[in-house]
């Protein structure tokens, strides 16, 4: 079989001690490797990207390259297939080919999905993954059209559409040096909508890489000199929640809300967006906006649903997993494009919160419960000889790591969302997880100088009681789709849903 597309994954790209990226856990074998590299090969010639109408996603390739780096046995990546195969659509050819010509003209079409794998395949022969990301999503010309009445590119804004997952794909790619997943990737951003168009500025591609921060902030007289010093994504996200005028949301109901918010408080707030500060150690706003996108799951979780229950938001899980690909997709960048990738993903991981009803971050409480500090999942217990450590009757000496049995138990969960929420979770309780209280009390957001490195694996723990610890014999949840609104949906006639 080629595996061209789909070689035997491998960590792309130089170490670096400072930006979150993950290694590969003990128990990838030759075995699971190949089964691997079957079912990504397969699932690229069989299935389609979209699997409905409303465009939702073919999540095969994360689900299985998730539980092959954590581990699993062949058997476990074999069964997520044949789970996620039932509701795949197959492959189609595209009518035309894509050309470095034309391949412009069928962005946001899906039926040129295969002819903008076939062109970005072929391009990566002759360029690299940093060369493609620069040419085909970050400059210029891949976003604003020369004339104005023009339709625009705006390949970045396609790259966070559809909740991040073409993000999500071209992320793995990079991640795993897998040419076909980059490839998928590429065409993803292509044949996606630009839904938010309006959240980036065409200006953002004018600037030069020294001196951005300046130039942006001079050009749209957003800063003064008050408030020039180093400004948080916790200062931002707390300004966001405190606005009075981003607290009115409707539910949505069905319908995508993002096209909604962006036009009703777009400007709002890329106007706070703009307010975080992007100069000098860029490589720590990567870190900032993965702490806030944890928070925000998280902590906002707390606001417990009709049934009590911890609000695991399907979203702002998204939001979640998808910043772990910062780092991925940051590393292949110049210092310009690093700016537009992180300044664009907070404008769009804001604009969710907003459309998720903007939900209230009670800090002290999260932070505050014992409960939480030590996961330990329920069923039979063993019995530990007299002489472990630090003694038989300690909760410790049965569950010493927590870690483990929430990644044991993830990798057998029939739900493909939740190995991916607790590898990104464990990554950076393993990366942060010495925060000390009171590194972030300088910021506005309440409660901050209680956040620690415990937030991981608090947000872990509280995710397995609503999803369910189905491997030691709990039913399966599932996640909140309903959002955090005060007011039920109601329907306002004939609507389109996505």
């Amino acid at each position: 079989m080629d595996f061209d597309l789909f070689p035997i994954p491998s960590r792309h790209g130089a170490p670096s001690q400072n930006l979150v990226l993950p290694r590969n856990k003990a128990g990838v074998s030759l075995a699971s490797t190949t089964a691997l590299q079957d079912i990504l090969t397969d699932n690229h010639k069989r299935w389609h990207v979209f699997f409905n109408s409303r465009r939702f996603q073919n999540h095969t390739a994360y689900a299985v390259l998730t539980l092959w780096s954590l581990g699993v046995e062949p058997a476990i990546l074999k069964g997520s297939y044949e789970q996620n195969v039932k509701i795949q659509v197959p492959a189609f050819p595209s009518p035309t080919s894509i050309t470095h010509q034309t391949w412009k003209d069928h962005l946001g079409d899906d039926k040129y999905y295969q002819a903008y794998v076939s062109f970005f395949a072929e391009e990566l022969k002759k360029k690299s993954y940093s060369k493609l990301l620069e040419e085909y999503v970050f400059e210029m010309s891949a976003n604003v059209a020369r004339r104005a009445t023009a339709d625009q590119p705006k390949m970045l804004d396609r790259l966070f559409a559809g909740l991040l997952h073409p993000m999500i794909h071209t992320g793995f790619g990079v991640e795993f040096t897998l040419p076909g997943m980059f490839a998928e990737g590429l065409a993803l951003i292509a044949v996606y909508q630009a839904e938010g168009g309006g959240l980036l500025l065409a200006e953002w591609f004018n600037s030069p890489a020294p001196g951005y921060f300046s130039w942006l902030t001079s050009s749209v007289g957003i800063l003064n000199d008050e408030t020039r010093h180093d400004v948080h994504a916790f200062t931002i996200m707390a300004r966001i929640l405190e606005d009075p005028d981003l607290g009115g949301y409707e539910n949505p109901g069905p319908k995508n809300p993002l096209p909604g918010v962006v036009h009703t408080y777009g400007k709002t707030i890329l106007n706070y967006v703009d307010q975080w500060t992007l100069d000098g150690d860029v490589d720590k706003k990567v870190h900032e906006l993965q702490w806030t996108m944890v928070l925000l799951y998280g902590v906002c979780g707390l606001e417990s649903d009709e049934n009590g229950q911890f609000n695991a938001d399907l979203y702002l899980l998204h939001l979640v997993t998808s910043s772990l690909f910062l780092s991925q997709i940051f590393a292949e960048l110049c210092r310009s494009s690093q700016i537009l990738l992180l300044r664009g993903y907070f404008a769009y991981c804001m604009a969710w919160y907003v459309a998720r009803g903007r939900p209230n971050l009670d800090i002290v409480a999260f932070f505050s419960d014992p409960n939480t500090l030590h996961p330990v999942p329920p069923g039979p217990r063993p019995t530990p000889h007299t002489g472990v450590n630090p003694s038989p009757s300690s909760p410790e000496a049965v569950t010493p790591n927590p870690w483990l049995p929430i990644i044991q138990s993830s990798l057998a969960h029939p739900d493909d969302h939740l190995p991916k929420l607790q590898r990104t979770l464990s990554e950076y309780a393993a990366h942060f997880g010495l925060t000390p209280a009171g590194t972030f009390k300088v910021t506005e957001l309440k409660g901050a100088e209680l956040i620690d490195g415990t937030l991981f694996i608090r947000a872990a723990g509280l995710t397995f009681s609503r999803l369910g610890w189905v491997r030691e014999g709990e039913a399966p949840g599932t996640w909140n789709e309903k959002g955090f609104f005060k007011h039920p949906y109601v329907c306002k006639g004939n609507e389109d849903d996505w």
